[in-house]
């Protein structure tokens, strides 16, 4: 089996779970930066850190035809851990099976509430009083693994979609590293 210390985040634009990762790793490695994008921008700031990079364009690609090519350079660097950060592609069966219980995401609501997409917008027409962050384990299913942490962040009156996530994003940064530091030591 493979060391779970060993991780690849995978990212498609700036970044910024990848960068919080990198700057609060303990207990793991980030051994490989890899993106659906090759123009993201957190792929630049990953090879300016000296972190090893892979990436291909997904658009036109069959989706397990590109996680098995992903697959690959992950085994290559014989990886351990998934961290998924922004990578927004959903991953075919034939990957998720293959990786079982071995990747995890951050997703910016407080799930099981909001899955998938728009979730500020969604929290706020609901009249919520709290919004938040969840790290859990990727399955089939979209945003319906287990839970391995929350963070909670209080909805403000007169908050926009845009300020609840750049608050939302912040509680982000704090508890992911947390969460995939204490999920690849158990």
């Amino acid at each position: 089996m493979r060391d779970p210390k060993r991780v690849a985040v995978l990212i498609s634009g700036r970044g910024s779970n990848m960068r919080a990762l990198v700057g609060s790793s303990k207990g793991y490695e980030i051994v490989l930066v890899a993106s659906n994008k090759p123009n993201a921008e957190g792929l630049a700031w990953a090879r300016a850190c000296g972190l090893s990079t892979w990436a291909m364009e997904s658009k036109g690609v069959g989706k397990e035809e590109f996680d098995r090519i992903l697959n690959e350079a992950l085994e290559k660097r014989d990886v351990g851990t998934i961290a998924l950060a922004g990578f927004m592609r959903i991953l075919s069966p034939w990957f998720v099976d293959k990786w079982s219980g071995r990747i995890v995401n951050i997703h910016p609501s407080l799930l099981p509430k909001y899955r998938g997409l728009d979730t500020h917008v969604r929290a706020i027409e609901a009249g919520d009083e709290m919004s938040g962050c969840s790290v859990h384990i990727v399955t089939e299913e979209l945003d319906a693994g287990e839970v391995l942490g929350r963070a909670e962040v209080r909805i403000q009156d007169g908050d926009t979609p845009q300020s609840l996530e750049q608050r939302v994003l912040a509680a982000e940064h704090e508890l992911y590293p947390k969460v995939l530091s204490k999920f690849v030591n158990r």
